[in-house]
Parts: structure tokens; sequence; C-alpha cells
């Protein structure tokens, strides 16, 4: 008998990390996780929250992280000892490519009649190509994963065909079945963000690293809230754009859950820790009515953490000064992607400079505690001599809000990388945008990702720059950015110091790669990558920025230890 109904792993992006000599590059340095991607997704805490509440057991491994926290840790006798009705992998963002797919065959190296799932928007899109790999028995479809699992697991625990289960691609002897993508939840209010379910979760299985969202967790966690799934803006590169949700997803609109219910999950997560909270997703999408309500919901909730919000265009001055009542403790982030507002608008973002800084300065008054700016490289129209701008407008905004030492906005650029998201306007049409794609299929990025550096595994160069100069761009960006950094307080001059030192390796790296790339004797070729790769170890640390410079103000005790302790022992 199983020991438990569904086991969620999570991949790293290349399973053996621990042996290829691979340069990741700067493709994780502005998110928590590192170059392996060991974060996992939401929707794992919602399905082991729903199926749970539906009567199944469910475990989740992050298995990625237990490979970066220990070299002796054996994924393979991990996989041996378990014993569920069905494994089920994340493919959600299509880096985990050549990881879960490794992981898929490993279990079934020890588990051969164990069926083994795959879902996420990345396994959506390429659901058709996934289905024909011998590891893979079902792929669940669509950005709602619980209701169609659910139904799943019924007909494996009860040996049934799985004919009816809607969203479902799925192995029916030497048939493959494409049923109806007919699960498309109008709203989000049947799922719960309850972090209560992964302690429980923990405790039950005696494996705390095991359910860690990404490897500094612990010392400094974050947590996470969904406002909606789906989008209502049409970013060109954005794999959850509303075009790719209706490409993928069938979604029409966005699916937002209510209010009450964020607020609920915002104040339940307060009572166990004082560690940041986000509220992924715009929550202006829905309309300031909506955003209004939120705020009025979290109205006398007592929350002590700092709350960061997440803006795709500036919010007005009217909105700020509702969260300023209501969120002591308010955080923002925006990402204009580019100081020139010509490429911004061709990327899918109409705001002018004026309206950005406008925000920026109305926040700041307002009491907000920081600003997080994004830009990028990599965007249509945009020139390396652009990006270089891009950096003297950085300080520009430094020069006129982060004086004395404030602090408060925090300028970061990073690469497209390593691929153009599929289902984004530019990959389904990358000639009309100005890009050209070097990898289509699922087998072609789960290959380019065991390239010798994060440069070959890019999967688009374009018109205006190619991929010597996207990534040549992205570091000499990152140089001067961090010498800003340095000038207004934001780093320390020993911390910018250090990074200027691991950019300068970097693109030295990057020079001897492309050297040893050009040698024609395989064996002498991998060698030498060897040998380079472990002079200039670079895996699990950031390159461009440091991980500090991510975090939001917190207070130094963040867990009620004692409502914690009494969460994991509930019930179990």
């Amino acid at each position: 008998m199983a020991e438990t109904d569904l086991i969620l792993l999570h991949p790293p992006s290349v399973y053996d990390f621990r042996k290829k000599a691979i340069m990741y590059g700067p493709v994780s340095d502005v998110v928590p996780s590192t170059q392996i991607f060991e974060m996992y997704p939401i929707g794992f805490m919602t399905i082991l929250e729903y199926l749970e509440r539906h009567g199944y057991s469910v475990r989740i491994i992050n298995v990625a992280l237990r490979m970066l926290r220990s070299r002796r840790f054996d994924a393979e006798k991990l996989i041996r000892s378990l014993n569920p009705a069905a494994f089920g992998l994340d493919l959600h963002w299509l880096v985990h490519a050549q990881g879960g797919l490794e992981l898929a065959k490993i279990i079934k190296k020890y588990h051969p009649q164990t069926p083994v799932i795959f879902g996420g928007l990345s396994a959506s899109y390429y659901h058709e190509q996934l289905i024909g790999y011998p590891q893979v028995d079902y792929v669940v479809r669509g950005d709602s994963a619980e209701e169609p699992l659910r139904q799943l697991l019924s007909t494996i625990k009860e040996k049934m065909s799985a004919q009816s289960v809607p969203n479902l691609t799925w192995k029916d002897g030497d048939k493959v079945r494409v049923n109806e993508l007919s699960n498309v939840p109008s709203d989000l209010n049947n799922i719960t963000f309850d972090y209560r379910k992964i302690m429980r979760s923990s405790a039950r299985h005696f494996d705390i690293v095991g359910h860690l969202p990404f490897r500094d967790w612990l010392s400094y966690p974050i947590l996470t809230t969904l406002s909606c799934r789906g989008c209502v803006h049409n970013c060109l590169i954005c794999g959850g754009s509303a075009a790719a949700y209706r490409h993928i997803c069938r979604r029409n609109a966005p699916a937002y859950r209510s209010a009450q219910l964020i607020a609920q999950d915002m104040a339940l997560i307060s009572q166990y820790t004082k560690a940041p909270i986000i509220i992924l997703g715009d929550i202006l999408q829905a309309g300031l009515g909506y955003a209004r309500d939120l705020l009025n919901e979290l109205k006398g909730k007592n929350m002590k953490n700092h709350i960061a919000l997440e803006f795709f265009s500036p919010p007005p001055r009217k909105f700020l000064e509702m969260v300023a009542e209501t969120i002591p403790n308010f955080n923002m982030q925006i990402s204009p992607e580019s100081h020139d507002e010509k490429i911004r608008r061709a990327f899918g973002r109409a705001y002018d400079n004026h309206s950005l800084e406008r925000s920026i300065e109305n926040a700041l008054e307002l009491g907000c505690k920081r600003v997080d700016v994004f830009f990028m490289v990599g965007l249509p129209g945009q020139t390396s001599q652009s990006v270089s701008q891009t950096i003297g407008y950085c300080e520009e905004l430094l020069e006129k809000y982060g004086r004395n030492g404030s602090a408060k906005i925090h300028p970061y650029i990073s690469p497209l990388a390593p691929f153009l998201d599929p289902g984004s306007l530019a990959f389904e049409d990358p000639q009309k945008y100005g890009y050209r794609l070097f990898y289509k299929t699922l087998e072609e990025h789960r290959q380019a990702l065991l390239q010798p550096s994060w440069k070959y595994m890019l999967n688009y160069e374009t018109e205006w720059m190619s991929r010597d100069e996207l990534v040549a761009s992205t570091y000499d960006a990152a140089f001067e950015l961090n010498r800003l950094k340095a000038k207004y307080g934001l780093l320390k001059q020993k911390e910018a110091k250090n990074i200027e030192v691991r950019i300068r390796k970097a693109k030295e790296l990057i020079r001897r790669i492309d050297e040893i790339v050009l040698i024609k004797d395989k064996e002498l070729r991998e060698q030498k990558m060897v040998e380079l790769t472990n002079r200039f170890d670079q895996l699990g640390s950031s390159t461009i920025c440091g991980k500090k410079e991510l975090r939001w103000p917190a207070r130094l005790v963040r867990f009620n230890l004692l409502k914690v302790l009494q969460a994991a022992l509930a019930g179990n």
C-alpha cells in the first residue's frame, strides 16, 4: 500500500549540477533562489492544501534544495525509498526542463509502475512533446491543477480510466489522449494559502529542509499570497501575459482571489511570523474598487509585517495614500524595464518617466520603506548604448530619491535569461518583434541547459544585440550600477568591491569558455571546462548583485516559535 497519495518533487534546473562544468551566470540574481532555481512554485502549497482538504495525503520534497545544501545527499537513494501512489513534478519554468525529466527518469528506474505527473505553464505549453518522453505518464494542463489532480488521483487509486479528467494529456496504452481543457476557474476562492499545512507536513515527515522554498529562507523568510492567476497586460516576453494565458490555459480573463480571503491569508501569516509578505500580482489589475476593498479588509488587522506590493504601472497618489494609511510598513516594486519610453512601450508598458518618478516620489513621501525598480537587458529596440543610458537614468533616480544614504530606492538590472518565455508574443512570432530564436522545442531547451555557459543557453538574440552583446552589456551595466550603489550608500564599499571582483571574474570566465568551445577534441574540451569552472566556482553565488540587496526591512525576531510549533503538531 502507498505511504502517501502524492509526492510533489521540485527538481533543480540541471539534475547533476554538482558534477557538470557549467557557468550558470546571473540568471537568478534578482530572485531569491540560486542559479539552479531551487524555489518551487507557490502552486505546490495550494495543491497540498486542496488535496488534503479532500482526503488525500500529500508531501512536498524540494529535491533541488536538498542537493544544493549537501553534496552527500543522494537523490536516487531518497527516491528509491519512497512509495506514493503517484509522483508529481513541476515544469512551470522552462529552466527545469532538464532537471525535471532526469528526475522523472530516476523515478521510473525504481518505480516503473508508479505514475509520473507533470504540471505548470511550460508543461502545459509543451504537453504533446512532454508526454512523448517514456518517463512521463500524465500532464495536467492549465493554471489551476488542484481539481484536475484530485480527479486524477481518484482514477489512479481506483484503477479507472482517466478519460473524464479535465485538462489532462495522458497515455492510454500505446495511444496519447488529450482531454478537453475545461477546468478554468473564474476565481481563486476555492484555494487557500495556508502555511500551517506546510508546517504540519514538515513535522509529519520529519523533513523541514524538503519543504523550504529556497536556500536562505530560514535566515530570511519571505511569505507570499496570490491575488490572481492570469494578467490583463501583454508584455512581449512574458509567459504569464494575457496572450500567453489565452494560448496555454484558455484563460480569457484573470481569476482573482477575493479581497476578504487575501486579507485572511495575510492576517493568518502574521500570527506565526513577522517576516515580509509580498502580494503577487498587481492588485490594481482588478480595478481600484477591488484594491480599495483589500485595503479596507486589512484595516484593523494590526499587522507588523513589512508588506510588498508589486505594480505593473505607476499607482496614483490617492491610492498610495490609502496604502500608507492601512499598511504602516509598505514596500513597492515596479519594473519599467528601460529608461527609454519608446522601448518600454514596445515591450508592453505604456507609461512615461514622469509618471514613474512622480509615483516613486509620492510613495517615499507617504512613508514607503523601500522602492525596488527593475530594468532588463534583452528588450526590443534596445542597444548596448541604450543599456548604458539606463544606468545613467538609475543615477538620476538615486540623485533625486536616494541621497544622504536614505537607501530607500533600489535599482536593479538583469538579463532576460536564460529563455524567452514559451507562449509569449515574442516567442510565438519572434521575427515580428525583432527576436531570433535558437531553440524552439522542449528537447532543444533541455539540451540548451547543458551548454557550458549561460551565453550559449540563451534561446534568443535580437536585431539590435547579438548574444555576445547581450552578455557584455549585462556585465558592463551591472559593473557601473554596482559602483553607483556604493556611491549612494546602498552598498558598503567592501560589499561593492566583492561584487566588482565577481563581475571581473565572470567576464574572464566567459572569455575562456569561448576559447574552450572551439577545441575540437571532445575529451580535451570537457577536461578544460572542468579545470576552468573548478577555478571559478560560482554556484550558489550572485554575480551582478548580492542576495542581501533584495531583502526588505524585517524584524530581527521573525517567528513566533511557540505558535509555529503548535501549528506543526496540530493534527499530527
